[in-house]
């Protein structure tokens, strides 16, 4: 790959009001007066963004899929509220991201977009950038981590975007896209920290409000807050009484975590399975307007995030990415009845491999599927006995793996392994209970 060595021009982009800081930022002095500044420019940023979102709509109207309201009966029935789900994973690109990337695309100027754009992203946003780009005519390069999966990849390249791997892992990525950024002087696209782009992301509030005016609480997928922030700031500046409610992950509760400290603190690792929003630190501005807007942050673990995920696979025959479905696993966690909720299932970008490990591991969770070992001595009949048990409890066998050189303690036994649809873990606990009665010791494998 072509090192870069230009010397550094004058730069066409339009910086943003901030740039990644260090671990930690401190919050600002009231008295220190280069802060009070920034802050009057936040504060006409802000109120820019608000005025600018039906200018946004209008934009994006035959660029953008319209994704109506979907009224969910199932998790209706099960929280006690009315759901209602904005499907933005049927979204062109699979996800929000394209609002954003286009109507921040849509403001550049001619010589701006002659030098064309450039933005790091390992997913959802590498795809909205390259197809915003292409809509305009306008170049796009986008640096993807080396390890990302070969299906993101040619999804962005298929919308025309020239790709570059570099790093391994998305800061390694971004400080490449920002040093292509200042010595071409294409404009650096940011995924979440910037006004333009938090405008395009806050159209999907006013689309939800203009549905269904009387909602009481709005849930938002948080990761870097350019979703909720241009959400939270439309839906409360115009309908004040209605709840913005984010959603994190456990793993990745980098707004919480800001929320807590009064300031945009970076977090020392991640571990989510919601790979969309595990995002070390959010943005400083996306911060201060989340601060501003938005109610509170509540989190899930990945267990909530697995079964809601394949809730929604179940009941509503949705595909969502992991991160996509934050919201909706956010429902547990409200203590509230008879209200009225939306909840944005921001993206649908997985993979099939993923979906059919998070099918597997949530159907084991919920006891819909039994993997266990019996030692069994090594003469004629054991087997059967064993069938007969399973099928007078009606456990439909999966696999069996029946192994005479796998127990090395006993010489004289075998090692039985199988797998079995079960009814649930009441179920499960009825074929171990009948397992024990006729002598055989159960151990569970998952």
């Amino acid at each position: 790959m072509e090192n870069l060595n230009l010397k550094p021009k004058e730069q066409y982009h339009r910086d943003f009001l901030f740039e990644p800081q260090g671990t930690v930022s401190q919050p600002m002095s009231p008295s220190d007066g280069k802060s009070s500044r920034l802050d009057s420019k936040i504060e006409d940023q802000i109120a820019k963004l608000i005025d600018e979102i039906p200018r946004a709509s209008d934009v994006l109207k035959g660029v953008i899929k319209e994704t109506p309201l979907i009224y969910s009966s199932f998790f209706s029935e099960e929280g006690g509220n009315q759901v209602y789900i904005k499907p933005e994973n049927l979204q062109r690109t699979g996800a929000f991201k394209i609002r954003g990337a286009y109507y921040k695309m849509s403001k550049l100027s001619e010589e701006e977009r002659h030098f064309g754009v450039v933005t790091a992203s390992a997913g959802n946003h590498a795809q909205g950038v390259a197809l915003a780009a292409s809509e305009m005519g306008i170049s796009a390069t986008v640096v993807m981590p080396s390890a990302t999966p070969l299906i993101k990849v040619n999804a962005t390249k298929a919308y025309g975007a020239e790709v570059i791997l570099f790093g391994d892992n998305f800061d390694e990525a971004y400080q490449y896209a920002k040093q292509i950024n200042t010595q071409t002087g294409r404009v650096f696209i940011h995924p979440f920290e910037d006004f333009d782009v938090m405008t395009g992301q806050g159209t999907i509030g006013a689309e939800i409000m203009s549905e269904l005016p009387g909602a009481d609480i709005v849930l938002v997928p948080v990761g870097g807050g350019g979703l909720i922030g241009g959400i939270a700031a439309y839906v409360k500046t115009h309908y004040p009484r209605c709840k913005v409610i984010g959603v994190e992950p456990e793993g990745a509760a980098s707004m919480k975590l800001a929320f807590n400290n009064s300031s945009s603190c970076k977090l020392d690792a991640v571990h989510t399975i919601a790979d969309g929003v595990a995002v070390k630190r959010v943005g400083d501005a996306n911060y201060k307007l989340a601060k501003r807007y938005v109610d509170e942050i509540i989190t899930v673990s990945d267990y909530d995030i697995m079964d809601t995920f394949l809730m929604l696979l179940e009941k509503h025959k949705i595909v969502a990415e992991n991160a996509g479905v934050l919201s909706l696993a956010g429902l547990k966690k409200l203590n509230v009845t008879d209200q009225q909720v939306v909840c944005v299932v921001s993206g649908g970008n997985i993979d099939v491999v993923t979906v059919s490990a998070m099918i597997n591991k949530g159907l084991t969770r919920r006891g819909r599927i039994f993997c266990f070992s019996v030692d069994l001595p090594d003469t004629p009949g054991q087997l059967v006995n064993i069938a007969q048990l399973l099928s007078e409890h009606k456990a439909n066998v999966i696999k069996l793996d029946h192994n005479q050189f796998m127990n090395f303690d006993r010489f004289s036994h075998v090692q039985l392994q199988v797998t079995v649809e079960t009814n649930g873990h009441d179920h499960i606990r009825e074929i171990v209970g009948g397992l024990n009665l006729i002598g055989y010791t159960v151990k569970q494998v998952y």
